[in-house]
């Protein structure tokens, strides 16, 4: 009986023993869940379009060559361009010689042949074509190097710290270079100002150029994502010798977009492979929640002269949030002011900003209107102001 007790008291001090490794394993792999993320690329990042929470990175501030990706800032500045009414979707514009003479992939503009813009955005977007994307450049920019100035300007206005363009097309040049993360800073903004006028292009798989000249012309769209995995909408691939595969992603699921970038790929093939699988793991790991809903008042404040003197700040876009599944993060402080100092204010018209810290760190922004127009104070009112003042003190 004794030797019985002795062989029991000791299998019961090996089973703790054996659990902790099993325990460990466990722990690192919940730890190391993102390892086998773009394990082929040079560079990486993953982010949530709305707020830009990092999701996942990899060599992210590496300066690597972008080949076409580069054509995201110039659409940017097109975009721009359109919306300030500078520029028309149907303005005609002109191929010069040295648009014409781009190498790489192009729809063979001919020297003086005319397009509409659209048709040389469709071209840009789908095909990737550098002889539309340097006739682009001279409109806007005068010159190729004038545009490539306003493109580097840009860049520092998003806060992209790795970047520097040589020309507007991404052909090779050592000194034209930026990082995963900075592409996401400019994917992000080319998605904020073209919105679903660039998304309804990027998302086209083929399209035609001079539909109606006997020179017409059948595009292909080089993201092959589009049909290979469901919410791929844009945005931009690129390829040279130097800089390899590369590719920026957008896709919507469930109200939650993701941008995905990936730099330096051995082929187009690893590119999407690895592109598909850091997308699947920002769709299963995280979700967007809706902390504040559009028109919603988020402070009264109370103005001395104004008429009304109460003005109620509202939202003027929804404000959501990205968090880990599982997790329920609550709001931490928030931070309300008004930045327009001039009256009038008016409904729609952004007049402040709101700041919200979550208890997970996350930061949340977003622009602040008004509920109803608000007025200075007039002579006649600043003197009814000042005798009601008077007989109350």
């Amino acid at each position: 009986m004794k030797k019985l007790i002795c062989v029991l008291l000791a299998c019961m001090t090996l089973i703790p023993a054996f659990s902790f490794p099993i325990q460990a394993e466990e722990t690192n792999a919940q730890e190391n869940s993102t390892m086998d993320l773009a394990t082929n690329a040079k560079a990486a990042y993953l982010m949530e379009y709305t707020s830009g929470k990092v999701i996942f990175a990899k060599n992210e501030h590496a300066k690597l060559y972008p080949a076409s990706m580069t054509k995201m800032m110039g659409l940017l500045l097109i975009y721009e361009e359109l919306h300030k009414d500078k520029l028309k979707w149907d303005d005609m514009v002109s191929t010069s010689e040295h648009a014409a003479s781009m190498g790489g992939s192009q729809v063979f503009l001919e020297v003086n042949e005319t397009m509409s813009v659209k048709d040389m955005i469709k071209s840009i977007c789908i095909a990737s074509a550098n002889d539309a994307m340097v006739v682009m450049a001279e409109k806007i920019g005068g010159t190729h190097e004038g545009f490539v100035k306003k493109m580097n300007e840009k860049a520092k206005e998003l806060g992209c710290k790795n970047t520097h363009f040589v020309n507007a097309t991404g052909l090779h040049d050592p000194e034209h270079y930026t990082s995963a993360y900075d592409m996401g800073l400019i994917a992000q903004a080319l998605i904020k100002e073209g919105g679903d006028e660039l998304l309804e292009i990027t998302s086209t798989y083929d399209a035609y150029i001079r539909e109606t000249s006997e020179n017409k012309f059948w595009l292909v769209n080089t993201n092959k994502l589009l049909k290979q995995y469901p919410g791929v909408d844009g945005l931009k691939t690129g390829f040279t010798q130097e800089a390899m595969s590369c590719i920026t992603v957008t896709a919507k699921k469930n109200d939650l977009r993701l941008i995905a970038v990936v730099m330096g790929e051995p082929s187009s093939k690893q590119r999407n492979a690895e592109i598909k699988t850091m997308l699947d793991y920002g769709f299963s790991q995280f979700e967007q929640g809706l902390l504040i809903p559009a028109n919603t008042v988020v402070e009264t404040k109370t103005m001395d002269n104004t008429k009304p003197n109460q003005i109620e700040l509202i939202t003027s876009n929804d404000l959501t949030y990205v968090y880990e599944k599982g997790t329920q993060p609550k709001e931490k402080s928030r931070t309300v002011e008004i930045s327009k100092k001039d009256l009038p204010y008016k409904p729609g018209e952004v007049i402040g900003h709101i700041t919200v810290e979550m208890d997970d760190g996350f930061i949340i922004e977003g622009d602040l209107s008004v509920k109803q127009e608000i007025h200075a104070l007039d002579y006649l009112d600043i003197f009814m102001k000042s005798m009601k003042d008077f007989f109350v003190s």
